[in-house]
């Protein structure tokens, strides 16, 4: 009778033992998901002043699931005001370019703990029938966050858009605009990258890169291609200087965020005047993928869709040698406005 008894206190002691490493683990990742979500340090500049109170983790505690319910929209406005939680204009917005890797940009900066990024592109500034419809409209569109957060949207139609920056302006004048740019001409094969896989997705023919880039009847460049004309970054940017200063701007060297995207992050905390904490750990390269994924935590991990880092068609030699003479003065002039020189041939 006294060995059952003591076989049977055995198993209790087990499985409470089980129970309580269980619920260990489970703090300890739950933990390890919101320090990612905490701005531990304060935000310097227009978004905020170093030595104001830093946020206590349990106004954090729930934010994680509060959020999801959120973007469900099953949250209470109780809830929303007991929290504290707000959804406020962007402060900062990368606004182009298409194929620069916006998105990699957008999803890097996330891994801040002071900022919070719109998930999907909200198209505001450069479609008539969404800026009808007024900035408040625009507001609801962004995702809830802390007031000490910058939320960040990006879209990237938005830099090549010619009514976009006076409409960018009279909402905020002091905005923060980021510009990722890659090599043009590898900007514009990966363009048509992307619109030839869309057709072949659909059963549809489409030409071929030479046959869209090159004038058939001068043989010179063909301007009038829109993967052309969105590498002709000088061009769109003097658009954006009448309104804006050059020190509302940072530009991003895409093709570095692929390879070594650390560096280029710790620029943009910078220009962001963000506190430093995006560090290696978050960064991991995946070689099944080709380009690096992030790491949020212990348990969390993410990688860029799919249909990033598509394969490239050949393209003849001869025409990528044409396009590459004809952006270089636009290249160069680019470099001289932005203060930053890029390693494009």
């Amino acid at each position: 009778m006294l060995f059952k008894q003591q076989a049977w206190l055995r198993q209790k002691l087990l499985v409470l033992g089980s129970l309580a490493v269980g619920s260990l683990l489970y703090l300890v990742a739950r933990v390890g998901s919101l320090d990612r979500l905490q701005p531990i340090c304060p935000i310097e500049g227009r978004f905020g002043a170093r030595g104001q109170a830093e946020f206590p983790l349990r106004a954090l505690q729930f934010k994680r699931g509060l959020l999801h319910e959120f973007r469900k929209g099953n949250a209470s406005k109780e809830q929303v005001r007991l929290h504290d939680l707000v959804q406020q204009l962007p402060k900062a917005i990368i606004i182009g370019v298409r194929k620069g890797g916006t998105r990699a940009l957008l999803e890097m900066l996330n891994l801040h703990p002071a900022v919070v990024k719109a998930s999907q592109e909200i198209h505001f500034f450069d479609n008539d029938e969404n800026y009808a419809k007024g900035i408040e409209w625009y507001r609801k569109k962004m995702p809830f966050s802390y007031p000490q957060q910058i939320t960040i949207e990006k879209s990237p139609a938005y830099f090549i858009t010619e009514e976009v920056p006076e409409r960018i302006y009279k909402m905020n004048s002091s905005i923060k605009l980021l510009i990722i740019v890659r090599e043009p001409t590898t900007r514009a094969i990966s363009d048509y990258t992307q619109v030839l896989e869309g057709k072949e997705r659909k059963n549809k023919t489409y030409y071929k890169f030479e046959k869209l880039a090159i004038d058939p009847n001068t043989c010179e460049v063909n301007t009038k291609y829109k993967a052309v004309r969105t590498s002709i970054y000088t061009k769109h940017l003097e658009r954006w200087l009448k309104y804006f200063p050059i020190e509302q701007f940072h530009i991003v060297d895409g093709d570095r965020l692929i390879m070594e995207p650390l560096p280029e992050l710790q620029l943009v905390e910078k220009f962001l005047n963000l506190p430093p904490r995006i560090s290696q750990y978050n960064l991991y390269f995946n070689a099944t993928r080709g380009f690096y994924c992030l790491r949020f935590n212990i348990i969390f991990n993410k990688c860029l869709a799919g249909s990033k880092g598509r394969i490239h068609p050949e393209v003849d030699p001869s025409v990528i040698t044409k396009l590459r003479k004809f952006f270089h003065p636009f290249n160069q002039k680019f470099y001289q406005i932005t203060g930053r020189t890029l390693n494009w041939p």
